[in-house]
């Protein structure tokens, strides 16, 4: 079972009081927000002391449809929380998995929970001894993107997830692997990579696939971490023929990082450059915005009364973070902005912005203007 075009569109009638909150792409409808399992410091025993599983649930109840997260998230233990979840939704009738769009992400090194107490022990019994990689492919200790590896990962993330077929899955964070093989080196291994995913798609085991990056699509094309988004559609083409399966990119977007809206740094065939957007749109590719509050870190000065007239005229939105779930949100190019939140009544704040409609292109343009 997967998301479905039928079913993601039925899931969206339910909410039809909500205002611009679902967009249709690839023939799926997703619900503007989507729900995220990423937590930062993961070394920390607090990030295990809590789970994501009620926050979860009531947002698929209130409306959201995506769910992203990554097998090395708190080490395999978000997608555990998410395969619960998604069982019991299930069992009782309160949603069904061809409504859910579920993301998740492979590359980095996983581990496991609690956490080994010889990491690089795990890493020689879980990934070279099985031959999964050799140790010269991983990077830093802590990514590897073998197709050995990448099929064991996506393997264990359905495992995980208690599911049969992620809808999208994504080669997490390539560029970290960029500098140490080149350009050209660094795109043949895309296409081995891109081969696999079209391979796992035929056996639906996947429906589609994508890269999430962090800087690497918005960088200065000088910059040694930088990824083009031709190349990499290019790369697909040849993978997967016309019909390839690359249909989405994840990046970070938000009030505060808005390159991928306003910085023309992606060179297309036609030899113009464009905003990552722009060149997305233009390729046919869906994009997901991830760290839509910059992991909290936006709010450390309250927002310009300016800002929150042109987001929320009507001002019903009550705080500053769902001001900046609106602005992601109004964002045009974007199918989905991520949030992440481990209390229920966090995730019912934040859907307040469903309630309003999102902010017009003019607004929204003018906000670009006061931060300058």
């Amino acid at each position: 079972m997967y998301a479905t075009s039928e079913a993601t569109y039925g899931f969206a009638k339910k909410f039809s009081h909500y205002k611009d909150f679902y967009i249709k792409h690839n023939d799926l409808y997703f619900s503007k927000l989507g729900f995220g399992t990423f937590k930062k410091e993961p070394y920390k025993e607090e990030n295990y002391d809590f789970d994501y599983k009620e926050a979860l649930k009531s947002a698929v109840l209130g409306g959201i449809n995506v769910i992203d997260t990554a097998i090395n998230y708190r080490y395999q233990q978000s997608e555990k929380e998410i395969g619960e979840v998604l069982r019991s939704l299930f069992e009782n009738g309160e949603a069904e998995r061809d409504e859910l769009i579920v993301c998740s992400k492979g590359g980095f090194i996983p581990l496991d929970f609690p956490f080994p107490k010889n990491p690089y022990e795990w890493i020689t019994e879980h990934i070279i001894n099985k031959g999964f990689a050799a140790k010269d492919d991983i990077e830093l200790d802590q990514h590897c993107m073998t197709t050995g590896f990448l099929k064991a990962s996506l393997d264990k993330s359905l495992e995980n997830l208690s599911l049969d077929c992620i809808d999208i899955y994504f080669l997490h964070n390539p560029e970290i692997q960029l500098q140490k093989l080149g350009t050209k080196r660094f795109l043949e291994c895309l296409k081995d990579i891109f081969a696999l995913f079209e391979d796992m798609a035929d056996k639906g085991r996947i429906k589609s696939y994508g890269i999430a990056v962090w800087n690497a699509f918005i960088y200065d094309e000088n910059n040694s971490e930088y990824i083009n988004l031709q190349s990499v559609y290019d790369t697909a083409l040849e993978a997967g023929g016309e019909n390839h399966r690359f249909k989405y990119i994840q990046f970070p977007f938000n009030i505060a990082k808005t390159e991928g809206y306003r910085v023309r740094n992606q060179k297309m065939a036609d030899g113009n450059y464009y905003t990552l957007l722009e060149a997305a749109n233009k390729l046919g590719i869906g994009v997901i915005g991830s760290s839509s509050l910059l992991q909290m870190h936006l709010f450390r000065k309250s927002f310009k009364a300016e800002i929150g007239y042109l987001l929320d005229s009507d001002m019903r939105l009550k705080s500053d973070v769902e001001l900046a779930l609106q602005f992601v949100r109004s964002t045009r190019g974007i199918l989905t902005s991520l949030f992440s939140s481990k209390m229920p009544s966090h995730v019912k704040n934040n859907l307040n912005i469903a309630h309003i409609n999102a902010a017009s292109k003019s607004k929204y343009n003018l906000l670009y203007r006061l931060s300058r």
